[in-house]
């Protein structure tokens, strides 16, 4: 066989996780934007490099600029050979890829190959990986899903973590989208990562799945924060039979409270979002909350967002956007503490 090996992503995704390394070359912005899971980023040429290198390519054209980059990417290779590279052995197998599988990922695909690694390059590069995966979520696989209902504060998150964490296979749009969904559910000090990256990981997450075996999912609306579900991925998921989790009004007030632990500590914080629903409930209705959340009547303020604002939102929207909802499977939770988790998640699991 002779190396480098140059595939498209079509023939090489079946082997993906066969590969000991999988190396994006392009520079940081572009890596942080979107690129294959489990890949690690060693630029060629970083964000200021590329543009020095870009620029000079424009105005003076290409010799000028591969005379001035040549150099700088030799520099980039090495560095990234000793630090990242320099022990593994000859029978390493590295995955290699840029924006279009040209110059940046060939120069380092050679250099690999020279030293004597089996390194395979990816034809087109992230552009062929990009629309392979958009084609693979206008048309996911055929899974048993089973979709997790029940009102805000039920627990939902809590149980699909438990179920992940037994074995179970999971799709937690939340996690993987950094944003619980609803206009509260913004994480401190945690972005949402760009669209595109959260698609990466849902077509991630889907391939992996075993289709004779059941894939537990939250009634997520179409949009997680400012993320899109994809949209045939949605379809199934509202087509799916569902698991209505009954939890106190009482013990719900309780769980908001622990997962919402920054507004109690930060009134302001809560305060500003409650803004977004001044259009929905009046400016008196939001003073009056401000007042609660500013006098420290955070368990009070909860009580009545579930009451006047989520539940019947959520009461809504259930029926028609799931429609085996009115067939649900009743699951009932005593109590917040992690065994009533797992109890509840041993009992789905199993069945």
């Amino acid at each position: 066989m002779k190396y480098p090996e140059v595939l498209g992503f079509d023939a090489l995704v079946a082997q993906l996780d066969s590969f000991d390394t999988i190396i994006d070359v392009r520079s940081e912005s572009e890596y942080a934007h979107d690129h294959i899971p489990g890949a690690i980023n060693c630029p060629v040429l970083n964000d200021e490099e590329r543009i020095r290198v870009g620029t000079l390519y424009k105005q003076t054209g290409a010799f000028e600029a591969k005379k001035v980059g040549a150099p700088i990417v030799a520099a980039n290779i090495a560095r990234h050979i000793e630090t990242h590279f320099a022990d593994k052995p000859r029978e390493w197998r590295p995955l290699v890829y840029c924006w279009r599988g040209g110059n940046r990922s060939g120069s380092m695909a050679h250099v690999l190959a020279r030293i004597g690694w089996p390194v395979v390059q990816l034809e087109g590069g992230y552009k062929n990986y990009r629309a392979y995966v958009s084609g693979a979520l206008e048309d996911p696989p055929a899974l048993d899903w089973r979709v997790i209902c029940g009102t805000t504060g039920s627990g939902k998150s809590r149980l699909l973590e438990t179920l992940d964490g037994i074995g179970a296979q999971v799709l937690d749009l939340e996690k993987l989208a950094a944003h619980r969904g609803s206009v509260l559910g913004h994480l401190p000090h945690e972005p949402q990562p760009t669209q595109k990256w959260f698609e990466s990981q849902v077509w991630d997450k889907l391939r992996r799945f075993d289709p004779s075996k059941p894939v537990f999912v939250e009634s997520e609306s179409k949009k997680v924060g400012n993320l899109r579900v994809p949209g045939l991925v949605m379809e199934h998921m509202r087509a799916a039979p569902c698991i209505a989790v009954n939890l106190s009004r009482p013990n719900r007030v309780r769980l908001l409270m622990e997962d919402y632990e920054h507004f109690c500590a930060d009134p302001s914080a809560l305060n500003g979002q409650l803004e977004h629903l001044v259009q929905l409930h009046g400016r008196a209705k939001i003073d009056a909350w401000h007042a609660l959340a500013n006098s420290g009547q955070m368990a009070e303020v909860v009580d009545q967002l579930l009451v006047e604002h989520y539940d019947p939102a959520y009461l809504r929207s259930i029926d028609r956007n799931f429609v085996q909802y009115p067939q649900a499977e009743a699951l009932a939770l005593d109590d917040i503490a992690p065994q009533d988790f797992l109890r509840a998640a041993r009992t789905l699991h199993a069945g």
